[in-house]
């Protein structure tokens, strides 16, 4: 069953999707920072999005639940363990009890929420867990608390380190820098970056831009990458990864509505893989188990 909240070198510059007559499923990955599972949200352009466990240690997937609407997936987090997820999302009925867009709290995969907050607009929203039991949420112009869950609470003095304004940069460059990115300190191909190492030999770097006229297929925020190896001095620049990270000893990305992975070799990259495509799902409606 679903409800407005119970579910909710070169310059870098991406290129449509080749060999597919539409743009594929948008993707975007959260990382668990003390167990090995993941969420997945997937949205896609009827205006639905889902999201999906990934088990880390297996490489399984598990879909959650369907909404009607839009998540802002840089204003999300997963609680350390993996079983809590705060977003924000908005479907626009601005007459409904959510106003039109909130912030909620769920039980990971699903989108029913246990903690829900209504907003009424789209500046700031959403949060980010400062433990288990303890969220920061990103008030801005102000919630109206609908419904609070028992096992978790809000902390109103858990501010994040630095403010980046009142939409998703906030949450998101201060998630970033949290899970092991480093923030550069000057602007990149017009783009904030951010990179993270693996090894003495592999660095990631994520350009995050934030534009009006974005490419096509992209949103007003929206990320590249590039891969150095350090030994040999060699950049390679991927455009078209949506979201990247060294997860668990390997590189992870998602392309063209699939996430796949591949082992760090001597220079190259080893065994790339499909871990699993995305681009076929079809809304359902699911009802959350609690």
């Amino acid at each position: 069953m679903m409800s407005d909240h119970d579910n909710e070198s070169a310059t870098v510059k991406p290129k449509p999707p080749s060999g597919r007559g539409k743009f594929p499923a948008g993707l975007h990955v959260l990382l668990a920072r003390g167990a090995k599972v993941g969420l997945v949200i997937r949205r896609g352009r009827s205006k639905s999005v889902c999201t999906v466990l990934w088990n880390r240690e297996r490489d399984t997937f598990k879909l959650g639940q369907w909404m009607r609407g839009r998540i802002y997936e840089r204003r999300c987090d997963l609680s350390p363990n993996g079983t809590r997820f705060i977003y924000f999302a908005m479907n626009g009925r601005w007459q409904s009890e959510t106003k039109g867009s909130w912030t909620a709290i769920s039980r990971v995969p699903f989108l029913k929420a246990m903690s829900l907050f209504a907003k009424g607009d789209c500046w700031h929203g959403g949060g980010l867990f400062l433990s288990d039991r303890e969220f920061w949420l990103n008030d801005g112009y102000g919630h109206t608390e609908l419904k609070a869950a028992n096992d978790v609470r809000r902390n109103v003095d858990g501010h994040p380190p630095d403010y980046f304004g009142g939409e998703c940069l906030t949450v998101y460059y201060n998630r970033l820098q949290r899970d092991g990115w480093v923030m550069g300190k000057d602007e990149y191909q017009g783009a904030v970056s951010f990179e993270k190492k693996q090894s003495k030999s592999w660095l990631l770097r994520k350009l995050a831009f934030a534009e009006i006229g974005a490419p096509p297929g992209r949103g007003c925020y929206w990320d590249a990458h590039e891969l150095r190896h350090e030994s040999t001095d060699t950049v390679q620049a991927f455009p078209e990864w949506e979201w990247a990270d060294f997860v668990d000893g390997r590189l992870v990305w998602t392309s063209e509505g699939q996430l796949r992975a591949a082992r760090l070799g001597r220079g190259k990259l080893l065994g790339e893989k499909v871990l699993h495509d995305f681009n076929d799902m079809k809304c359902e409606s699911i009802a959350a188990p609690y």
